[in-house]
Parts: C-alpha cells; structure tokens; sequence
C-alpha cells in the first residue's frame, strides 16, 4: 500500500484579499499511471488552485477523511480538509461508487463533493453515480477542461451531472495516446491477437453490488 501522496505549497493560503482559494483535491485511483497522470494535469491546468492528495484505494481515502471504522485522529483529519474528491469508479475492494455512497452517507449537512471518472462511458453507470450524488462525472483519459469543472463542482448542487449521457453513435471510451497504452500493457483487461478475436472476462465487476 502507497502512503498518500501529496502536492502543492503554501496550505491554508487564500485568506487575504487578491490571493488565489487553494482548494484540496483528493484523487483516488488504484492504477500508478492514471493517478500519476490525474496529478499531474491537475497541477498543470489547475494555475495553483489545487492542492493534490494522491491515494490508492477507496479504503485509504476513508483514512485520509476520518471515515474508516478504526478509531482516527480527529485533528489529523480536520487538517486535511478535504474540499473535493477525484476517483476512479472502478478499483478492488472498494470501487468508486462504494466511497462514494459512504461520503453521501455522513451526516454532515454539505458533504465533500465527489467526483467519479472512468475509462469508460456507460449510461447506467452515469445514472448510478448521478442517483447516489456525484458532483461530476468524467471520462478517461482526463483532458484540461475537466480541471475546470473540477473546481466548479465545490459549488456545484449534487446530483447535477454535467456529463450529458452519450449519443448511441458516440464512441464509449475516450481514445487513449499510444505511448499511455504502452504504459497500462501490463494491466490491460482486453487482449487482443492479430488477426484472432480473445474471447475475454473482466477482472473487475464494479457494477455488482458487494456482497
């Protein structure tokens, strides 16, 4: 298990007239590539808005937000002061929508907005998400204009999705670069052989409910 990884400068600044409100993104995503690159952009496109905690698992991120049933430093988590979460909907152990329906679940009368992004574009994965909540949803790989709406969903009303559901003749996943397919090789969940069709199961199901 990764320790959270964390990013940025200058915490709790924003206060004084004409700076900039530096908000705590918590970006959740099991693959060391995709959280890498979710960073990444973030900071790039964020012009300092955002401070990003990186973790690997849902499980990790109720850590981080005081949430898990082990008995949690109160001070520690208040001084994380989460303002957003970004994850991945699709993980081991605790998927997306697991964290997110315990971040929906807590009494505190304005929950952290979450965000869920995903590799792929389902309608009925949107509608779950959107049900339970979510502020957002995004589609994989991120791409600069999602940074934006990123901050807009801190003071965004929930269950509001701004993703429209995608047309029937619209593709379901975006299209990847060839250098970030070479990276995610070692995990990819379709093979494929020249010429012969792989018939192929998922490793993950993310849309059964736990048992």
């Amino acid at each position: 298990m990764e320790e959270a990884e964390g990013g940025g400068e200058g915490e709790g600044e924003g206060e004084g007239e004409g700076e900039v409100v530096e908000l705590r993104v918590l970006v959740v995503d099991d693959s060391p590539v995709d959280r890498r690159m979710v960073e990444g952009l973030i900071k790039r496109s964020g012009k300092g808005m955002f401070q990003v905690i990186a973790v690997d698992s849902g499980k990790k991120a109720m850590e981080v937000l005081g949430l898990n049933n082990a008995k949690t430093d109160s001070t520690a988590a208040d001084e994380q002061k989460i303002d957003v979460i970004l994850t991945d909907y699709c993980m081991p152990e605790m998927s997306g929508f697991d964290l997110l329906k315990a971040v929906r679940e807590q009494s505190s009368p304005k929950p952290i907005p979450v965000v869920i992004m995903s590799s792929e574009n389902e309608p009925q994965r949107i509608d779950r998400c959107r049900a339970v909540g979510a502020a957002d949803f995004f589609l994989k790989p991120l791409q600069s204009t999602d940074v934006q709406r990123l901050r807009d969903s801190v003071t965004s009303t929930p269950l509001a999705l701004k993703t429209p559901l995608a047309p029937k003749n619209a593709p379901s996943k975006r299209k990847m670069p060839m250098d970030r397919m070479a990276e995610k090789s070692g995990t990819e969940r379709r093979p494929r052989l020249a010429g012969v069709a792989v018939a192929w199961l998922p490793l993950r199901s993310c849309d059964t409910p736990a048992v």
